[in-house]
């Protein structure tokens, strides 16, 4: 019965992207930018195929346009807030991480300027797929996960340096402005421990990738 449950929710999911794909050939005005997120962020609860992530890259290259970048980031954002599949969910916000340590820190400004404007898109506190056991298990790790990269965001604004991508940000600070910049470090560390994954979610493929992104190194590093 529920191996008849599980060939049900794949059927639907792989319909669902089907049919999304569809809509974005005939509708899109961004159709090579919308068939990429689908198939970059789709239900197979495997890693997605690189081939689809840089798709989504090439349009937030340098030489785009913002009009571009603020376009995928709405898409990325659509993506996330219908969702109730945690593979969807994840690799959506797998997306939008490797972005922000891959592309053209024009994608991290805008995503900053989404969230002021339209609201916190990483925002998923009751994001929960309760179709399994396991689907809960990725669900909580996922809030987590989500919870990181807007801290990430914040720490960034706060202290105007990614602390990922350049770890030794606070080597030329003085004392007094170390201080200042020690709450926004210890809420991000405190983001990234709780970002340990638990019961079933520990052996996920498609967490253990997300995984080797989160380095605790970095942030200890400070």
């Amino acid at each position: 019965m529920a191996g008849g449950g599980t060939s049900i929710r794949k059927y639907v999911g792989a319909l669902k992207d089907s049919t999304t794909v569809s809509i974005a050939k005939v509708n899109s005005d961004y159709k090579q930018l919308d068939i990429a997120i689908v198939k970059a962020t789709n239900h197979v609860e495997r890693p997605a195929k690189e081939k689809y992530i840089r798709d989504i890259f090439m349009h937030l290259n340098s030489g785009r346009a913002r009009a571009d970048v603020a376009y995928c980031i709405r898409a990325l954002a659509r993506r996330l807030s219908k969702t109730r599949n945690w593979a969807v969910a994840l690799k959506t916000l797998i997306v939008i991480h490797r972005a922000l340590r891959e592309v053209d820190p024009s994608f991290r400004d805008e995503l900053i300027s989404y969230g002021r404007s339209s609201g916190q898109m990483l925002h998923m506190s009751y994001f929960k797929d309760d179709s399994s056991p396991d689907a809960w298990d990725h669900s909580a790790w996922i809030r987590n996960y989500a919870l990181f990269l807007e801290e990430r965001l914040e720490s960034f604004r706060v202290l105007n340096y990614d602390v990922e991508l350049d770890p030794l940000g606070t080597r030329d600070v003085d004392t007094t402005g170390l201080l200042a910049q020690l709450p926004a470090l210890s809420q991000l560390l405190f983001r990234l421990i709780s970002c340990q994954p638990h019961g079933s979610s520990s052996y996920n493929t498609i967490i253990q990738h997300a995984l080797s992104m989160v380095s605790i190194q970095n942030i200890y590093e400070q």
